[in-house]
């Protein structure tokens, strides 16, 4: 596994997706509340990006901008058609006030 910093949390503005290169992935990052979640930038049912979908704080999901599949932040599980497979997910680690996700 790999870490790569990401910044600390107050970079990230509460619900707010933002798209992220690391280690020649492109990820979607989002803060819930005093924790970061970061997934693949892509829906599982048709490769469009979800940094440019809306988050839904309440219940911490991202919804797909294209048509409407919503994924939970906390492991990438399809909640709503029509995606029926998950998006990958991305432990985020907190040293010394950094947030560092982790990649195979």
């Amino acid at each position: 596994m790999t870490t790569t910093d990401i910044g600390q949390l107050s970079d990230f503005e509460q619900g707010v997706p933002r798209q992220l290169k690391v280690d020649g992935r492109v990820l979607v990052a989002v803060r819930v509340a005093e924790e970061v979640f970061v997934l693949d930038d892509r829906c599982s049912h048709e490769e469009f990006s979800l940094s440019e979908g809306e988050v839904d704080l309440e219940t911490a999901e991202i919804e797909c901008a294209r048509h409407g599949a919503m994924f939970r932040l906390s492991d990438g599980a399809p909640m709503t058609f029509p995606a029926t497979r998950p998006v990958k997910h991305y432990d985020v680690l907190v040293r010394e006030g950094r947030l560092e996700v982790e990649t195979p």
